[in-house]
């Protein structure tokens, strides 16, 4: 029949003479004590802490104890849901035998990656910062030098060129030769306009019809002394005056 006290009070000796110095006892009925667990240092001797608080059942080990984090310190709460999961895959594997001392170690390696992937997230911090900053130089240097001109640009702007102005040319045409349809000569134009026809005549009667004549502009021709014999006599004389 298992002893299941004698190994719990054997296992606490050893874990005191291991840890004394994060090693504390909270009671004895039941039995519960805690143990801080501190990763190696990491940048900057920068270091994660975790404080574990065990519990022993009445048949540990053959049932697992109750573990929680106690406390914490530079520890994210993901970490933390992880240290937890650990540990009770940790306590799955180790059922039947005391297993304090092999949890805690778990932790402590757990801890010391904790310390790693926080150097690497702020190195990748770190150059992505300084992505940032190189691109937003190079953006701002682009802009106030312009593109610059390459063979391979300058070709495939011309192409484009090209391209547009064919384009231009042939919409010009077209609409030159739809204006061109729709222009009338002025042959085309009298013949499709029957009114033409009879437009001067027309006129000339409208006018003639609205022309008076100032009869006392004119001498009266029977005051006029005109020997039409006379081979000197020249009608156009009359208007003159003499002198």
């Amino acid at each position: 029949m298992t002893d299941y006290g004698e190994e719990q009070r054997n296992e606490l000796e050893a874990i005191e003479s291991i840890y004394p110095d994060s090693f504390t006892v909270l009671s004895e009925k039941p039995t519960s004590f805690t143990i801080t667990v501190t990763s190696d240092p990491g940048e900057d001797d920068e270091t994660v802490e975790a404080t574990l608080k065990f519990t022993y059942l009445e048949k540990y080990p053959d049932e697992p104890p109750l573990w929680e984090i106690f406390s914490q310190e530079n520890l994210e709460d993901s970490d933390a849901e992880g240290i937890l999961t650990l540990l009770k895959e940790q306590a799955e594997e180790n059922l039947g035998m005391v297993m304090i001392f092999t949890l805690v170690t778990a932790v402590q390696e757990k801890l010391n990656e904790i310390v790693d992937q926080i150097k690497r997230r702020r190195e990748e911090e770190k150059e992505r910062n300084e992505r940032k900053e190189r691109e937003a130089e190079e953006a701002e240097k682009f802009a106030f030098q312009g593109t610059v001109v390459t063979i391979e640009n300058f070709l495939s702007w011309k192409a484009k060129f090209e391209e547009e102005m064919t384009e231009l040319k042939s919409k010009r045409q077209k609409e030159e030769e739809q204006a061109g349809k729709t222009k009338l000569t002025g042959k085309q134009l009298f013949e499709t306009d029957h009114n033409l026809d009879t437009s001067d005549i027309q006129f000339l009667e409208d006018v003639g019809s609205s022309v008076e004549v100032d009869e006392s502009l004119f001498q009266d021709m029977d005051d006029l002394d005109l020997d039409e014999d006379d081979p000197d006599f020249n009608p156009l004389d009359l208007g003159s005056d003499e002198d």
